[in-house]
């Protein structure tokens, strides 16, 4: 009895430049549209196993922004982006969802406002503004917010946020513009 060979697999062709470009381009343009979270963490997981950072980061940037409700460009609906997309970042190193309770109490008791401006007064640097400039997200910092909206905060808070942020290595005039 003659054994049959498996048929071998087709070897797929690598991609050039433009085609992966175009791909890229391609998601880009469908993140925008994208409102299921499940989809969007979907598709920065892939991103990020394809190595496509700018896709992931996008993706990224959408999950926070459709969990989030309230007034786009509004102090608390920026706050709360944050908030979101921090829980994200500690979902994908935790493997499982993460709340931020004591942060979303905090906010109950004294609102938005208040605890971005005791956040950027503290004398330590907060795990959420360490853990964003790791990633390369410092728009999302809690210091960033403030420096957007100075009309809401007090000067020594804004000088805070913004010696904060030049501590680690960034221009805030960037981060404003």
């Amino acid at each position: 009895m003659k054994k049959s060979k498996t048929p071998a697999k087709p070897v797929r062709a690598a991609s050039t430049e433009k085609e992966i470009a175009a791909r890229d381009a391609a998601a880009l343009a469908r993140i925008e549209a994208m409102d299921d979270p499940d989809k969007l963490r979907n598709l920065m997981a892939n991103a990020e196993r394809m190595g496509v950072m700018p896709v992931r980061n996008a993706a990224f940037r959408r999950l926070a922004l459709i969990q989030t409700p309230g007034d786009p460009g509004s102090v608390a609906h920026e706050f709360w982006q944050t908030i979101h997309a921090f829980e994200q970042l500690l979902r994908e190193e935790r493997g499982k969802a993460v709340r931020l309770t004591r942060i979303r109490q905090k906010i109950a008791r004294v609102g938005e406002v208040r605890a971005l401006a005791d956040f950027a007064s503290a004398t330590e640097e907060t795990q959420g503004f360490e853990t964003l400039m790791a990633r390369d997200l410092p728009e999302m910092t809690g210091e960033a917010i403030i420096l957007r909206h100075p009309d809401d905060f007090d000067a020594p808070t804004c000088d805070a946020a913004r010696a904060r942020l030049e501590s680690a290595g960034f221009d805030p005039a960037t981060l404003v513009a």
